[in-house]
């Protein structure tokens, strides 16, 4: 057995006998952490499905690569307001749908090690997150990349999976499409996260959905259990989600926004994933975002809004993981980090909601 994960410290003799017991349990009791969406899209501050929403041919949206400094992300920063919220573990969009990765992948050259930035911010965060004693999560886009020439284009599967261009971009593949190719690049890719020693690999979406209550998802098109299997070989103690579930060996549930009741009597922990921008309650004025939307500056939630949430999503004794989506230059947006902070010193004074 290798060494106890820093997260895992308090749990040494559970892990011990049983890593992935002992991070189930770490998780189940870990109520708070920080979602992260950060990539290329954070440079257009429209959302981060503009390369969907505004049909931007992938060719012509790579070149935002050229322009990607990350100039102020800063892991340690990160963490400490991670701290200072009350949160024990940070997840980080390694991959999202735009097919742009943050850290050194070897399967790609659409990278951050790639662009003006150059470096693994990835590799930065993880490090950070492992000297704070604090979980760190790869979220990983698996489903939908638009970029990858055979990542999957069936409109079929219950999701939309291309943008929807008038001709379809040499970048694709056509008649030679082979998922089989893509499949490979994303067990590639996640034995690479692997190696940043990750709590968990959080996986999204499900393109191949069918039912919009999310039952009857088929976890065939990405073989599913044997990715699960190489990830629990590789890493015993690192921990899988899929959102609600799609096999049922998932590790947690994970609804998105509010809590649903899909994961009730799995016997699972779960989290519920929100945004800090904008609010629910701001739906019809600007759009709901998890990457950084400039027109929502001034609408981010209020502390009392992120205490009620966190009220609510603790009542259901589920974690809540809350999202900012850091500025173009990779610093956090100082409107969510105040009231982060803010929340962070009333759980040190009553500690956390129906505790």
């Amino acid at each position: 057995m290798g060494a106890v994960p820093p997260h895992l410290d308090d749990y040494e003799e559970a892990y011990d006998a049983d890593p992935r017991t002992a991070a189930i349990e770490w998780f189940d009791d870990a109520e708070y952490g920080l979602f992260l969406h950060y990539g290329l899209y954070s440079l257009l501050g429209n959302h981060e499905w503009v390369q969907y929403d505004e049909e931007i041919p992938p060719a012509e949206y790579a070149l935002l690569q050229d322009h990607f400094t990350a100039e102020r992300f800063d892991a340690d920063e990160i963490v400490d307001v991670a701290v200072d919220a009350g949160m024990e573990y940070v997840n980080l969009t390694t991959k999202h749908h735009d097919g742009f990765c943050l850290f050194d992948s070897a399967e790609t050259t659409y990278k951050s090690t790639e662009a003006p930035a150059g470096r693994d911010l990835v590799g930065e965060l993880a490090d950070a997150c492992h000297d704070a004693g604090l979980g760190f999560f790869c979220y990983y886009s698996i489903g939908v990349d638009w970029r990858h020439p055979h990542a999957p284009n069936r409109e079929d599967w219950g999701w939309p999976a291309r943008p929807d261009y008038d001709e379809r971009p040499k970048v694709y593949a056509d008649a030679g499409h082979d998922l089989e190719i893509y499949r490979q690049y994303v067990e590639d890719q996640i034995l690479e996260l692997l190696e940043y020693e990750p709590a968990g690999i959080w996986l999204d979406p499900a393109v191949f959905s069918t039912l919009p209550d999310k039952a009857g998802w088929d976890p065939e098109p990405f073989d599913l259990p044997d990715l699960y299997e190489t990830i629990r070989e590789a890493r015993p103690g690192t921990l899988v989600s899929y959102k609600d579930g799609v096999t049922g060996t998932e590790d947690f549930v994970a609804p998105e926004l509010v809590y649903d009741s899909h994961g009730e009597g799995s016997g699972k922990p779960g989290e519920v994933c929100a945004c800090m921008l904008p609010g629910e309650a701001y739906e019809d004025e600007v759009r709901h975002s998890w990457g950084y939307l400039a027109e929502a500056a001034g609408k981010h939630k209020t502390e009392e809004e992120v205490w009620d949430l966190l009220t609510e999503t603790r009542a259901k004794e589920y974690n809540l993981l809350l999202n900012t989506g850091p500025l173009p230059d990779g610093s956090l947006d100082p409107e969510d980090t105040e009231v982060l902070r803010a929340v962070g010193d009333r759980i040190d004074d009553e500690g956390f909601p129906g505790g």
